[in-house]
């Protein structure tokens, strides 16, 4: 199963901010119900990440003025991609490793179309597994195909 399969949930989670955005807008998003926020450039590219943690770990340095600075300045610049051509289980695998509940996904462009939740990518292969088993157990059984 690609990435692809995952696409509509995953569009839905994508919320961008432009580079030079205050670091304030950032936390105003993620106040609400994302758990990240992808950073993108005046050309629309990805230039980065930005997580609850990393406001919090910000916030926690402020003094006078230094909650006002742009959000590029502590987004997480090294970040994990996808693409919608990707197979689910390596990118599920790869979060795993990594302990990342959500890593976005880009087109050929790197574009930002969408943010992959290891939950839900766990729950797509879940349910292919059971759908194989159904097929397995009604060939078995001479049941035919469904």
């Amino acid at each position: 199963m690609l990435v692809d399969k995952v696409m509509p949930a995953a569009c839905n989670r994508l919320v961008t901010i432009g580079y030079d955005a205050p670091l304030l807008e950032a936390a105003r998003l993620l106040g609400g119900s994302p758990d990240l926020v992808v950073v993108c450039g005046s050309d629309g590219l990805l230039k980065g990440v930005i997580t609850k943690t990393d406001i919090v770990r910000q916030i926690g340095q402020c003094q006078g003025s230094t909650c006002k600075i742009a959000a590029s300045l502590v987004m997480t610049q090294d970040v994990t991609i996808c693409r919608p051509t990707d197979w689910l289980r390596d990118i599920w695998l790869i979060m795993k490793v990594r302990r990342l509940r959500n890593i976005p996904v880009i087109d050929a462009a790197s574009r930002p179309i969408g943010v992959l939740n290891a939950r839900e990518a766990l729950e797509a292969l879940m349910q292919e597994v059971e759908q194989e088993e159904t097929l397995l157990r009604d060939y078995v059984m001479c049941v035919g195909y469904r």
